[in-house]
């Protein structure tokens, strides 16, 4: 319910709550190592990792397993970078996390060497009892904060997927002006939630679900360690000699982790895998079909030869007054849509603009560099393409202003255009300006007309021929994705009342 807010605003209302627990724990710590043996303080010499491995190896590996609860969360930092500062994220775990982590566990460590019978309560065992019920319910408002940074993470990664062309298409709310990493999806937020209740039903204890989050958090980490080898490689250019001696160092430690919580694969470790196959199939069924049809697009892109000819036949017969835009992936060339809709409405609008649409990761485009116009020759057309490039927290056509506004910066256009063909080719400035004059009234005649909208609507289906593996992919798999998530023109937040829907289909 709070995620709608924003990271930043959240972050105020949880912060307070989130220190309190960790001076707590802290407190406690340093309170029961005081008082049942201050020498536990011993436990942070690693050579008792060793002998705890030579009196018995198989018991200590197995026991990873667990020790890896113990560093879960870190993980999630990385994630966060894109919600708050590298600087921010370093204090607050070097200087509040990390040692009152350390506290907390020495003090239970303490505790178990004079109450080992305690070892499956540990936490709540070890509190003074007239503070119990505090810590209880502090332990559960931390419980819901420590989610928080899972659920910005997992935002940040689907927003970066998406960007890519790996995600389907969902609703993105850029809750800061001044970061924009701070972010909020209301459809993953919304099905993190069912998540979460179905598996908590399902596993019904925190033996499984601990299972489950560590097998999670070490593939995370190894995958990172090997994707970090890549980068290391190819764009750090490191002495093949360190890249061998982080990976042997690393790599090798997050395996043994990694073998451990498989272990216990058969007792919820299975939940994660489950889960990222799920998602891994959405995400290459997506992926493909999208770069499928991007470069059907491009292979039947239509020349501006093409255009004249199209056009011109068309004024021959007659052009509808008015403005017509036509939204398309492609920033080059014309869509072969286009050619679709000519063959089945032998009739052109006066003036035509070819828009696509593009999100740049900034927060704001200054107005005056928003729309980047082309256009197809010769000028008494009146085609044009345009780039529409919108930063992450600018408002998206809100009807009217966002046509006034196209039809303003293509009246500056055309004026530079002529003004840049008398410096270059020498032509007489009183025809340039007369031939200004003209197309800035046909443009003008045009959008008091009225402006329209023309959307794609593609129809996806495998070509004749493909084998069962595509068919099932794209006459299923995607069309189904496609059917039950977010349309483009509802994220472009076209005025439904003129826009038309020019129906095509595609054969991959």
């Amino acid at each position: 319910m709070f995620q709608g807010f924003g990271t930043e605003k959240v972050g105020y209302t949880f912060a307070p709550i989130l220190c309190l627990w960790f001076v707590m724990i802290a407190g406690i710590g340093i309170y029961n190592f005081s008082i049942y043996d201050a020498t536990i303080i011993r436990a942070l010499n690693p050579a008792y990792i060793l002998r705890y491995f030579q009196r018995d190896a198989k018991a200590a590996w197995i026991s990873l397993g667990g020790v890896v609860m113990c560093i879960t969360g870190a993980e999630a930092l990385f994630a966060d970078v894109g919600h708050f500062s590298v600087r921010s994220v370093q204090i607050s775990m070097c200087f509040v996390a990390y040692p009152a982590l350390i506290l907390a566990y020495l003090g239970q460590g303490a505790y178990l060497t004079k109450h080992p019978e305690n070892v499956s309560n540990t936490f709540y065992a070890s509190l003074p009892k007239s503070i119990y019920w505090f810590m209880f319910t502090l332990a559960v408002l931390a419980a819901i904060i420590a989610s928080q940074a899972l659920i910005t993470g997992t935002f940040a990664i689907i927003q970066q997927s998406l960007a890519l062309g790996c995600f389907p298409r969902v609703k993105i709310v850029h809750t800061s002006i001044k970061h924009h990493g701070q972010i909020y999806i209301p459809e993953i937020n919304t099905l993190l939630m069912i998540a979460c209740v179905l598996t908590t039903i399902g596993f019904k204890n925190t033996d499984k679900l601990s299972n489950a989050y560590g097998i999670a958090v070490v593939f995370v980490m190894f995958l990172t360690t090997c994707f970090l080898v890549l980068i290391m490689i190819m764009i750090w250019k490191t002495h093949i000699l360190l890249i061998i001696i982080y990976f042997l160092i690393i790599g090798s430690f997050e395996l043994l982790l990694l073998s451990s919580c498989l272990y216990k694969f058969d007792q919820g470790g299975y939940l994660p895998v489950a889960f990222a196959t799920v998602l891994m199939f959405i995400m290459c069924v997506w992926n493909y079909v999208y770069r499928t049809k991007y470069n059907y697009e491009l292979d039947n892109k239509i020349s501006p030869e093409r255009v004249r000819e199209t056009v011109s036949v068309t004024n021959s017969h007659q052009r509808l007054p008015g403005l017509a835009i036509f939204y398309s992936e492609l920033v080059q060339g014309i869509p072969p849509i286009f050619k679709h809709y000519v063959e089945n409405v032998p009739a052109l609008h006066s003036v035509l603009v070819f828009a696509s649409v593009k999100s740049l990761p900034l927060s704001k485009v200054p107005l005056e560099e928003r729309f980047l116009f082309r256009r197809v020759k010769p000028y008494d057309l009146y085609v044009f393409r345009c780039v529409v490039r919108y930063g992450y927290s600018d408002v998206h056509n809100e009807e009217e202003p966002f046509e006034k506004l196209l039809v303003e910066r293509l009246k500056h256009f055309i004026k530079q255009d002529y003004m840049f063909s008398i410096a270059a080719n020498g032509d007489d400035q009183g025809e340039a300006a007369s031939l200004i004059e003209k197309d800035v009234q046909v443009l003008e005649r045009a959008s008091n007309v009225g402006v329209v909208h023309l959307v794609g609507e593609q129809d996806v289906v495998a070509s004749k021929g493909s084998g069962v593996t595509k068919r099932v992919v794209i006459n299923y798999a995607y069309n189904f994705l496609k059917n039950n998530l977010r349309h483009g023109n509802n994220l472009l937040n076209i005025p439904t009342k003129r826009m038309l829907k020019v129906g095509m289909t595609c054969e991959l």
